[in-house]
């Protein structure tokens, strides 16, 4: 490995819950390698641990949809001029810019001007709307490190640099415990049905998405009153938000989590989940699962016109098939939610099927390494790889 007078420098960006476990990981990868780094940026309590300065706190930024940014744009703005500043004064080897790509490519702009290196890891869903950012993407980013083989095609008849590294959800989705070690370990009761709800780790998807899925879980105990609900929350989210929706009217045992969503997964029978990176944690756990999303509808109206795919969910995109039922916007009805989630908990030929299908998604997702090749990137856009 070659020697450098200092150390490695590496401004990193990650605007979500996801992102920054993501690239904390990367940077953990990059620690394992010896080579003398420091880093800084934005991001939340992940990349902090992982010894990133950060000057800008992702979860000031945590927003859907493009009501909402623009609702928020000054404050976008300035945490952007505090980002910009900071690297045209530090001068990184490299930008790693996680995901969050209409606020990270404007980063970009600004690392092209200061002829900055720039990995982008996690490519925008370009192949499900907005195709042209590829030409954008193909200006400004140095290379993609994108998650799906599929992804990668398209990257290169734009001519974009890229590199499938593999998805980073294969090594995160896992819990050491059996479902009823989990259970023990939420305090719950192992010999009782347990139901997860994840309603997504931005506070407008709590607002947006929480209320139905709680109706949902008021049908499921009515019904049936042994069962158990577990909602695990975002460490970026608030936890009043959380128990302000939740109320205290609710008719079983239900338990409010920071972190820990994966035992979480892991201990129930059937998980309701937002749509997100957290649909494909819960398949990889084994979970049976139903989707739901709803956004503002003006956001929904635009998207609408946008959206190129059938499904939306991770989950049915990487399978190339509808292996999880997905509930959008008026179709988020408590009573079909609950009837479907009723099946999946029971031992009946649907939660079978799908426990078969999510078998098969696993087995199709490829190792867990992908942190380990983003660092191997991240060297070799710096100039410090192995010779």
């Amino acid at each position: 490995m070659m020697t450098t007078a200092r150390a490695l420098n590496v401004m990193v960006s990650a605007g979500e819950a996801s992102g920054d476990a993501h690239a904390a990981n990367a940077l953990e990868s990059l620690r394992s390698t010896r080579v003398a780094f420091t880093s800084f940026g934005m991001g939340a309590d992940m990349l902090k641990g992982a010894g990133t300065e950060l000057l800008v706190d992702c979860r000031d930024l945590a927003v859907i949809g493009i009501v909402d940014v623009l609702t928020n744009y000054p404050r976008f703005m300035h945490r952007l001029g505090l980002l910009r500043r900071a690297m045209r004064i530090r001068q990184p080897d490299v930008l790693l810019l996680v995901d969050y790509a209409d606020f990270n490519l404007k980063l970009a702009e600004s690392a092209k001007k200061l002829g900055i290196p720039v990995l982008f890891y996690i490519s925008p869903k370009v192949w499900a709307w907005r195709a042209g950012r590829v030409k954008r993407i193909g200006r400004l980013v140095t290379h993609m490190a994108v998650l799906f083989p599929f992804e990668v095609e398209l990257y290169e008849r734009a001519g974009v640099p890229v590199t499938y590294v593999g998805n980073p959800v294969v090594a995160d989705a896992v819990s050491p415990y059996t479902t009823a070690e989990a259970r023990v370990y939420f305090d719950l009761d192992p010999q009782r049905p347990v139901l997860a709800l994840l309603p997504g780790s931005r506070s407008g998807e709590i607002q947006r998405n929480l209320p139905a899925m709680l109706a949902t879980a008021h049908i499921i105990a009515r019904e049936q009153p042994d069962c158990q609900f577990l909602i695990p929350i975002a460490p970026t989210l608030d936890p009043d938000l959380i128990t302000a929706t939740v109320g205290s009217a609710f008719p079983g045992t239900l338990k409010v989590v920071t972190g820990n969503s994966r035992h979480a997964m892991r201990a129930a029978d059937a998980a309701l989940v937002a749509s997100g990176t957290a649909t494909l944690e819960t398949a990889l756990i084994g979970t049976p699962l139903v989707v739901m999303y709803i956004v503002n509808r003006i956001n929904y109206a635009i998207m609408k016109r946008l959206i190129r795919i059938p499904d939306i969910s991770l989950v049915n995109i990487v399978a190339r098939k509808r292996i999880v039922p997905e509930y959008l916007q008026e179709e988020a009805q408590p009573g079909p939610m609950a009837a479907e989630l009723t099946l999946l908990m029971h031992d009946s030929e649907r939660r079978r099927t799908m426990l078969a299908e999510l078998a098969q998604l696993k087995a199709a997702m490829g190792d867990a390494n992908a942190s380990r090749r983003v660092a191997k990137l991240i060297l070799e856009l710096s100039g410090s790889a192995e010779t």
